[in-house]
């Protein structure tokens, strides 16, 4: 069975930084694209960063690795997002998704992605 369990997020002040879990099930762990995205209220969902299990390597635009960094625990199938320096502008719902490790990159596809997490919330307060 496919799962990915998310955890953290909550409140944080402007400035300030939460971690995002996330935990995949071992039959879709090794050989996929995991990736974080968030959705705002009113707005489309957009892709914040990804990485290639396989190698490790990491996907995302500048402005996303700026305050962000994503990072595996192969032991523990989890994926993490490190958010450092909070906007307001973060305030958002939070989702890993799983796809084809064909889908890293950048800005991740979100109709490639069809597994997801159930999503957490991030607000973010000044």
């Amino acid at each position: 069975q496919v799962q990915l369990v998310q955890s953290g997020g909550g409140s944080v002040q402007t400035g300030g930084s939460l971690r995002l879990s996330c935990v995949v099930s071992e039959v879709m762990y090794n050989s996929n694209c995991i990736a974080w995205f968030r959705q705002a209220p009113g707005k489309e969902r957009e892709g914040v960063l990804s990485i290639y299990i396989g190698a490790g390597t990491t996907y995302g635009d500048d402005s996303m690795k700026a305050r962000f960094t994503i990072s595996q625990d192969k032991s523990k199938n989890t994926v993490y997002l490190q958010m450092n320096n909070h906007k307001m502008e973060d305030s958002a719902m939070y989702y890993c998704g799983a796809g084809p490790w064909s889908e890293c990159r950048d800005s991740p596809p979100e109709s490639e992605f069809f597994y997801w997490g159930q999503g957490v919330q991030v607000s973010v307060s000044s």
